[in-house]
C-alpha cells in the first residue's frame, strides 16, 4: 500500500491551510521540541487508513491533539528513527 498517495496535494487545500495555521497559533509558532521558530511544518503523530473507502484520511481532518509544530530538521530526524503509526478502521 502507498502510504501518502495523493496525499502531498492534499496539503495544497484550504483546508489543510487553515488547520495548519490553527496548529501552527496554538504552538507560538515554535518547533514543540527545539523551539525554533525557522522552517515550521505540522506534523501528525498518526495516520488514519479507512479500510472501507480504502484512503487515508483528509489531513486536516485529524484531532488537534494528533498535530505537533516541528521545525523541518527535528521533522526530518523523527521519520528517520521513528514510523509514524496508521490507525486502521473500518
Amino acid at each position: 500500500m502507498n502510504k501518502h498517495g495523493s496525499y502531498g496535494a492534499l496539503l495544497f487545500r484550504d483546508e489543510w491551510k487553515r488547520k495548519r495555521k490553527e496548529i501552527l497559533e496554538r504552538d507560538g509558532h515554535k518547533c514543540v521540541i527545539c523551539r525554533s521558530n525557522k522552517n515550521n511544518v505540522v506534523h501528525h503523530r498518526q495516520y488514519v487508513f479507512m479500510k472501507g473507502q480504502q484512503v487515508f484520511k483528509d489531513p486536516w481532518d485529524y484531532d488537534n491533539r494528533l498535530l505537533i509544530t516541528l521545525c523541518r530538521s527535528c521533522h526530518q530526524r523523527g521519520h528517520s528513527k521513528f514510523e509514524v503509526p496508521i490507525i486502521y478502521i473500518k
